[in-house]
């Protein structure tokens, strides 16, 4: 068994093969919420919040992005990504001026963000889990994808939206002294 989470492989994957952020942030955030005692939290939390600026800003909500970017960046400068096989320094290097671009509100043509992975165990497992999916590791992002850029308008909220009307109806019963 790897010392790595499959969910961290699995987002790693997204993230640089199919480029669908907002699953890579699913999948770290599932992960997250298992592991409430993680001591890598702040840093699942880091790398979900740079998965969603990504996510935003290849849509063009330049605001959400620069909001979540900007939170990434804080959380994961202070995060021990060597253990996880990034290098830090690469990533806050490309992340800085990506933020200062949206700081400005200049038009910016989107660009993929690709961390420098640099513990051969974690490459090694991303490149056989991309195999495995006939996926290209590095593979550009599916601009004309509407189904991975849009994505959160096209998922199933029914039972998102099933469980707010069951508590909405409990809370409406305990106001009114029903059981």
């Amino acid at each position: 068994m790897n010392k790595f989470p499959n969910a961290y492989i699995s987002y790693l994957v997204e993230l640089h093969a199919t480029r669908d952020f907002f699953e890579c942030h699913e999948l770290l955030e599932e992960y997250w919420k298992e592991h409430p005692d993680d001591p890598l939290a702040d840093t699942w939390v880091g790398l979900i919040q740079l998965a969603v600026g990504l996510y935003h800003e290849r849509r063009g909500n330049l605001r959400g992005s620069l909001k979540m970017l900007t939170q990434a960046g804080r959380k994961l400068s202070a995060s021990p990504l060597e253990e996880l096989g990034i290098d830090k320094d690469r990533l806050l290097l490309e992340l800085n001026p990506r933020i200062a671009a949206l700081q400005s509100e200049k038009e910016t043509i989107y660009t993929d963000l690709n961390l420098q992975i640099v513990n051969e165990e974690v490459i090694s497992l991303c490149h056989e889990a991309c195999k495995s999916r006939g996926l290209i590791w590095g593979a550009s992002s599916p601009l004309d994808d509407e189904s991975i850029i849009h994505r959160h308008t096209r998922r199933d909220r029914s039972d998102v939206i099933a469980a707010r009307m069951e508590a909405y109806t409990a809370k409406k019963r305990e106001r009114n002294g029903l059981s």
